[in-house]
């Protein structure tokens, strides 16, 4: 018989879950800073939806947003839910986790009860028409961010998640380093890969502010996986070598500087030619940092009015400044000139779509993406870090709190190397206990050259559409499915083509609603895909994504003239067959 109270710690069976729940609580009349605003309650547990998850919290992740949950500013997230309809007069925060799945809706087919998981925080209501078209959700006006906007986010023992949000939880991480990095990394992921033509390509140089902060250590590797050149700036010589552990190639101080903040006008002669002073010394700088005269292609940005000057200025021809916040300020100030006759590009970013943080997801799965996580503190002191935050006085990195894990360093299954980015800290009260971050030895896979076939590991089944199927048919077979791509077949049944989201979105810009009726699955497809058969053999399958740059094949079987598509494999069920994964979960 179920209990109807868990203490922290004490695991529930899986898949049990009781009346009520303890969790970390922010109400309207105790706003203020985190020591005040938050509070330990017990909450009854919520219920799902049909397409949501209940997980059962095993570390959560920290971020700015639940400070301004507690402070009940720029906005106040209680009211503004209860305006739209939702009864609770509480706030339970946190947009990032790691937990085991405890209890799925009806709807739910891609996870199942048992699965270890991290989550991330976009939400988006997928009867939406913008969703139902199969545009990026993040432009839906139903998108929200979990544990912030929405309720029963990650500070207590259950989280409700949309289905949409769980991803696979990487297994060489413990549960507090698998709980830090989402929110941070997509958010960089989108804001480096998403706004084509300016993703990071091989030999870009990309300048990043706040190197040694959360999205900064995210970006720096990013850049780094893509190929590109992570250029860091930092606001002291402590943080250098930080950086350069995760792969930037030069690190800046910009205290070095004082040429910040909002432009003089340009009729100052003296004010903008002294600015105009300070930004071609950083520029010097940048380049002496990169090693050539090179100007950045893009410019990662989030400290905002500041900053942007600076990056609009030394931004290449043709470049981007792309931000995703304002940290210091919302009132940013640039030079049209450098705008429109370097013909450079300023583009706003937020969060990621589900693709976007699949995408990121499976760089820390394969791991190319260290957490970065500087910093993790027990149950009891949950405030603290958010206090921390709110004093500007947080360390480097990330941080995490233990939520059911019992102790820091649980939930790693298999052992891989990892950088070295220094010392942790696990805060559980007076004493404090510090733990070293552990170097763990290379993991050594295993070819697949024992003569297995694509068969052993091929999902049955591929989605496919008709040429002939109009657009709307196929944003709804997408949304319908959970999935980013269709397989695309003639008359014969024989594989022709991909669809993706991406052509989806394009297919739409600069069409008018009749024109876009008239369209079809043909006319926007990119023809041709890369396929394998059965009997292929898993080395020559690894040979050919690796040479084409791609992450899975559609396996096809020869009927008559005919190639038919009957399933798919992934470099992912690859990789765990080289792991000699068991009971893995059913993503």
């Amino acid at each position: 018989m179920t209990k109807k109270l868990y203490e922290i710690g004490e695991q529930p069976p899986l898949g049990e879950v009781p009346e009520t729940m303890h969790a970390w609580v922010i109400r309207p009349e105790r706003f203020g800073e985190p020591k005040d605003s938050f509070q330990l309650e017990v909450i009854d547990t919520p219920e799902i939806a049909d397409n949501e998850v209940l997980v059962y919290v095993m570390a959560a992740g920290v971020n700015y947003n639940n400070v301004w949950a507690g402070l009940g500013l720029p906005v106040n997230v209680i009211a503004a839910r209860q305006k739209a309809g939702e009864k609770e007069a509480f706030h339970i925060g946190g947009s990032d986790a790691s937990g085991i799945v405890y209890k799925v809706g009806k709807n739910v087919s891609h996870v199942k009860v048992g699965d270890e998981v991290v989550a991330h925080c976009g939400t988006w209501d997928e009867h939406c028409p913008v969703v139902q078209r199969g545009e990026d959700p993040m432009f839906s006006p139903s998108f929200r961010i979990w544990g912030y906007e929405t309720n029963y986010g990650s500070f207590a023992q259950f989280t409700r998640v949309q289905a949409q949000q769980v991803l696979p939880k990487p297994r060489h991480l413990s549960w507090e380093e698998a709980a830090s990095y989402m929110l941070v990394g997509a958010t960089a992921y989108r804001q480096l890969t998403g706004w084509e033509p300016h993703a990071v390509k091989h030999d870009d140089v990309v300048l990043i502010w706040g190197g040694a902060g959360g999205l900064g250590s995210m970006a720096i590797q990013i850049v780094k996986a893509l190929g590109g050149i992570p250029i860091a700036v930092v606001s002291s010589p402590d943080k250098v070598d930080y950086c350069m552990n995760l792969g930037a190639k030069g690190v800046i101080n910009r205290k070095e500087f004082d040429h910040w903040g909002m432009l003089p006008h340009w009729k100052d002669a003296v004010g903008y030619g002294k600015w105009l002073s300070g930004v071609r010394k950083f520029g010097k700088a940048l380049w002496d940092a990169i090693g050539e005269k090179r100007s950045p292609r893009i410019v990662f940005e989030h400290p905002g009015e500041s900053t942007m000057p600076t990056s609009l200025f030394v931004t290449d021809t043709g470049g981007m400044v792309v931000i995703c916040a304002g940290t210091t300020g919302y009132n940013a100030t640039v030079d049209l000139r450098y705008l429109w006759m370097r013909q450079k590009r300023v583009q706003g970013s937020h969060f990621a779509n589900r693709d976007q943080a699949d995408q990121f997801n499976r760089l820390v799965l394969e791991n190319k993406i260290d957490p970065c996580l500087s910093r993790t503190f027990t149950w009891n002191h949950l405030w603290e870090p958010h206090q921390l935050m709110h004093d500007n006085q947080h360390p480097h990195g990330n941080m995490a709190v233990l939520v059911g894990a019992n102790e820091a360093g649980q939930g790693i299954s298999i052992q891989a190397q990892r950088p070295d980015l220094g010392t942790g800290v696990l805060d559980q009260g007076e004493p404090e206990e510090t733990y070293t971050t552990v170097k763990r030895p290379a993991l050594s896979l295993k070819p697949v050259d024992d003569g297995t076939t694509v068969g052993v590991l091929m999902h049955e089944g591929v989605l496919t559409c008709p040429t002939s199927t109009g657009l709307d048919e196929v944003a709804g077979l997408m949304v319908k499915h959970s999935i980013h791509a269709l397989v695309v077949t003639d008359a014969e049944d024989a594989a022709v083509g991909v669809i993706s989201q991406t052509d989806l979105v394009l297919a739409r810009q600069g069409r008018s609603n009749k024109e876009r009726c008239l369209m079809n699955a043909e006319d926007i497809m990119t023809p041709g895909l890369v396929t394998c058969r059965r009997t292929t053999p898993v080395s020559e399958a690894i040979t050919t994504m690796t040479r084409q740059g791609i992450h899975r094949l559609v396996v096809v079987e020869q009927r008559g003239k005919r190639s038919v598509p009957v399933g798919v494999v992934s470099m992912t069920d690859i990789i765990r067959r080289m792991l000699d994964e068991e009971d893995k979960p059913n993503f």
